[in-house]
């Protein structure tokens, strides 16, 4: 492989990892507009924005086609849409820990989701669990479980979003859709649902009398700030191996981390400290296995 092409596949890689990991600062934008109204905009400017990369690509036949091949298998039409179900749970989940204050759970669940990725493999197909693995699991376990006892809360926030994200991982494995055709069917599927949430709202943040207001421009760009590192990802991700891609996906929870703690002042405690840090070695552990055993790029990652 071409080592310019490599540069540039870690170069766009890199991209798409540093912007989902400054998105809280977008959702923080938005914070007077309720989480769920958050998501409803998302998912259509999303599948919007989505439609017209495909048409400005002409890849519009390759698109109906895809459709058509999912809709023919009921298998694939349940799984894709399970997908967007679990992705849209994900997204509100994040959108409203960064807008509540909850940045470093946020962080937290990014950082044990790729542990929680080989639990599911393990239970649903019935993938083996080395001892390394078993090791690291075990160790961000205890890490969670340190930090339940010591505030005597338990962290939902950042098992919500782990046990989300690596459900819909698991779902797409079952479901191969390219990153751009799934992002546009899984948004597609739940359109119809976030119209109507709006459409039934009593009071509408969106402001269809002063299009060009400040909230309106977010709202829509909402589906561009959803997007762009997606297809960011999908460049770099193909010419790259899984080692790297393993070390590049804690950029965006690092800087969620560091968002937290220095831009909206969320206290970091001995507690945190202790925590993070066994996930952090055990996030080492996983990481040597990775090193170990390359395998096949998974294209697909969503905040």
């Amino acid at each position: 492989m071409n080592q310019d092409i490599d540069k540039l596949s870690v170069l766009y890689a890199s991209g798409a990892y540093i912007l989902w990991g400054f998105l809280p600062i977008y959702w923080k934008l938005v914070e007077e507009v309720p989480a769920w109204e958050i998501l409803a905009h998302r998912i259509i400017w999303s599948f919007l924005f989505v439609i017209i990369i495909i048409l400005f690509l002409r890849k519009q036949t390759a698109f109906i086609k895809e459709v058509k091949w999912i809709i023919k298998d009921w298998k694939k039409m349940i799984g894709i849409t399970l997908a967007s179900i679990v992705i849209s749970i994900n997204w509100v989940t994040y959108i409203w820990a960064v807008n509540n204050e909850h940045v470093l759970q946020a962080s937290l669940g990014y950082y044990i989701n790729p542990l929680v990725s080989i639990l599911l493999g393990m239970i649903v197909l019935k993938e083996g669990m080395n001892r390394t693995q078993l090791i690291s699991f075990l160790l961000a376990g205890v890490g969670v479980l340190y930090l339940t006892i010591s505030y005597g809360v338990f962290p939902w926030v950042s098992l919500l979003l782990a046990f989300s994200f690596a459900t819909y991982g698991l779902l797409k494995k079952m479901v191969p859709v390219g990153s751009i055709f799934g992002l546009a069917i899984e948004t597609m599927i739940v359109t119809p649902i976030a119209l109507t949430y709006l459409f039934f709202l009593p009071i509408n943040a969106f402001d269809l009398g002063s299009i060009a207001s400040q909230t309106n421009l977010l709202l829509i760009g909402a589906g561009a700030a959803t997007a762009i590192p997606l297809l960011l990802f999908a460049s770099g991700a193909k010419g790259i191996p899984l080692a790297m891609v393993g070390f590049l996906q804690y950029i965006a929870p690092t800087i969620m981390l560091l968002l937290g703690i220095f831009a909206y002042g969320e206290t970091f405690s001995h507690a945190h400290m202790i925590s993070f840090g066994l996930i952090w070695i055990a996030l080492v552990i996983y990481l040597t296995t990775v090193y170990r055993r390359p395998a096949k790029v998974q294209k697909q990652y969503n905040h």
